[in-house]
């Protein structure tokens, strides 16, 4: 029993993993909203702590999302805003540290409360006609156990008022996790929430042309009428496949040309994907008239952060199924931004590519500063993205270019100042299923590098369910038959050291024999033969014979395994048998045979005079014996799915009990 013991410790120790948690940052700091209030016009100062600079990094900076509380917001680090209704306004701000050490500073709501209206210089919501009415914006990036907000703005694009509808769809299925709770919702347009299971549509088709919205804000107008964006079934049913959470709205009398935001404040889990370089996403479906089907859609993008840096690197490929990655593209994209006093005219992304890409299928998706693709071999006058493709780098070249410093004089949009390349490419072939780890040499003119995060991709697991049968041979036993056939499971296709359990139902059967010389003896009771003659000595010979079944179970919760390439595999690990029955069968025949006596000669053995047989059966009930072993084993064919074969040497704790497995796996 201490042997058993000693081994399954052995074992476990060989998975435990020892983790460290990173002590949270318990420090609140606190920003204060002030402002100046003339009649409806509020001039709008924040008061911010201390900034507390990261090493190495460009100078740390605060930027702001002011909400109004009237369904307009700003950036501007001190906007100016004038109200154009009266009431008491929930004045809201949320500030970004940039380049800092703590956290993002907490603040308060703040009530201004507009009592008359003197001034009349007030602003209608920006149009957003360009981004075909609907857009979906974030103040920030996300970091685990802090919040962001989502701003959805639409507009009425019709000659007529209409009541439309507004889905908001979160928390993707492909992360195991929620990556937001329940988000707070402000509507100032008495846009109404609907608690809403089933979706119930009208047939109709408004006649009007509607354009397609893709995830890049490219977009694409659809000449047949009948295809763009009518299924608002099929549309709900894919985003519903594809998030856990959604919440709905209606609206009401939305003029001509009006443009509205509603707001959302999406407090990220503790739970959220501690993967930096895993893109999230949002989803938004615009029903401009609840009276048709046709639709727009948004998603909103967004990149996991540990601190707000504005150079970052992230991809799609998370927990990819190797089975089905054959033909995937996947997305990659490096954001920069420009925090010099002057425009940069020439930015360099020199970006890692993984040998496991096919760096011939690159395509770019989408860029900022727009601008055409460089011809090769050529030079030329005007904006162009250069690509350089290099052994193990693809260099991203941007030529000609005007992109402000965000400290540059007379720059208000810090977004103007940021900039960002999404590419995609394919695997190449006989990739292995293996982590990647890449990242961006980023490089303003003629500044020194900046270096941006790792984008990580990585593949689930996956199982692999094999079969697998052989034969045990036991050196150490006579006339031995074993034959077992059972299941492995483990992941999928795995790259070098791996885990695998196992099941097995086994058959054994042994047999074996002894007989003794005929010996001269005294018999009692005396043996009375049909003639009547006793006999009280006789020469007496034993043949014993013993035959064993054993019906096993037998079971390796854990072994580790190597895959030296794709047909040598190695591996060891514990087993543990157990009987599920136990029969023997004990056999034992007794001879008697008539002494000859001949003086002076000694006696010796005559005929055969009767024989005596007699059968012992015993059976032994299920899990009455346990046995444990230890085993090292190698395979030869296709060590990491398919056919292969086997050797293993399993050493027993038991006497006579270590053999030899010779078997044949196919891993599905």
């Amino acid at each position: 029993m201490k042997k058993l013991i000693l081994i399954a410790a052995f074992f476990l120790g060989i998975s435990f993993c020892f983790s460290q948690t990173k002590p949270k940052d318990t420090i609140t700091r606190k920003a204060v909203i002030g402002f100046d209030q003339k009649g409806n016009k509020v001039s709008f100062k924040p008061e911010t702590p201390p900034l507390i600079q990261i090493a190495g990094a460009p100078p740390a900076n605060y930027t702001y999302f002011w909400e109004f509380g009237d369904g307009h917001y700003s950036r501007e680090k001190e906007p100016k805003h004038t109200y154009k209704k009266k009431g008491n306004k929930n004045v809201r701000l949320a500030v970004t540290n940039n380049y800092d050490n703590g956290k993002p500073p907490a603040t308060r709501p703040k009530t201004v409360a507009i009592t008359e209206l003197p001034e009349t210089d007030y602003q209608d919501i920006a149009s957003i006609e360009l981004q075909d009415g609907f857009l979906l914006q974030k103040n920030r990036e996300p970091i685990p156990d802090e919040e962001i907000v989502v701003i959805m703005s639409y507009q009425n694009l019709k000659e007529y008022s209409t009541n439309g509808k507004l889905y908001l769809f979160y928390n993707d299925r492909q992360f195991k996790d929620d990556n937001f709770s329940t988000p707070e919702a402000r509507a100032y347009e008495n846009e109404k929430e609907k608690l809403e299971e089933n979706f119930a549509f009208v047939d109709d088709y408004d006649n009007h042309e509607t354009y397609l919205a893709s995830a890049g804000n490219t977009f694409f107008r659809n000449s047949k009428k009948n295809e763009d964006l009518e299924n608002l079934e099929q549309t709900l049913e894919q985003s519903k496949a594809l998030y856990r959470n959604s919440k709905v709205f209606e609206f009401d009398s939305l003029a001509p040309k009006q443009t509205r935001n509603l707001f959302f404040t999406f407090k990220t889990t503790p739970e959220m994907i501690k993967d930096t370089s895993a893109t999230l996403t949002i989803r938004g479906i615009f029903v401009p008239d609840r009276n048709y089907k046709n639709h727009k859609v948004k998603n909103l993008e967004m990149e996991i952060v540990t601190s707000h840096d504005p150079n970052k690197m992230s991809s799609n490929g998370f927990f990819m199924n190797y089975r089905l990655v054959r033909f995937k593209t996947l997305n990659f994209k490096t954001r920069f931004q420009n925090d010099g006093e002057g425009p940069a005219r020439k930015i360099k992304l020199e970006t890692d590519i993984p040998d496991i890409f096919d760096k011939s299928t690159l395509k770019i998706v989408d860029m900022y500063p727009k601008c055409e693709i460089c011809p090769k071999n050529e030079e030329v006058n005007y904006s162009c993205l250069d690509t350089i493709v290099l052994k193990d780098q693809i260099h991203f070249v941007f030529k000609n270019i005007y992109l402000p410093g965000s400290n540059q004089k007379n720059v208000m949009e810090k977004d103007s100042t940021k900039g960002f390349v999404k590419y995609s490419l394919k695997f190449g072939k006989d990739f292995h299923k293996v982590k990647t780890k890449s990242r961006t040499a980023i490089i303003f003119d003629k500044n020194d590098p900046i270096i941006t995060n790792y984008a990580v991709t990585r593949f689930s697991p996956g199982i692999s369910i094999g079969v697998r049968t052989g034969y045990n041979y036991f050196p150490d036993q006579e006339n031995p038959k074993s034959y077992f056939l059972g299941a492995t499971i483990s992941p999928y296709k795995s790259y070098r050291w791996y885990w695998q359990a196992e099941l097995y139902y086994n058959y054994m059967e042994s047999n074996s024999s002894s007989r003794t010389d005929p010996v001269l003896k005294q018999v009692s009771p005396p043996i009375v033969l049909p003639n009547g003659t006793v006999l009280d000595i006789a020469y007496v010979q034993e043949e014993r014979s013993q035959k064993i079944v054993r019906n096993i179970a037998e079971v390796v919760p854990i072994s580790l395994r190597y895959s030296f390439n794709n047909y040598i595999g190695f591996g060891f690990g514990p087993q543990f048998s157990v009987a599920l029955d136990e029969t023997s069968e004990n056999n034992r025949l007794t001879r008697y045979f008539r002494p000859i006596f001949n003086d002076p000669n000694p006696p010796r053995q005559g005929e055969e005079v009767v024989r005596e047989s007699n059968t012992k059966k015993t059976k032994t009930e299920a899990f009455e014996k346990m046995q444990a072993n230890v085993f090292a084993d190698v395979t030869f064919g296709f060590s990491r799915i398919g056919p292969s074969l086997g050797v293993r040497y399993m050493w027993s704790f038991e006497n006579d009990f270590s053999h030899w497995q010779f078997y044949a796996i196919w891993k599905f």
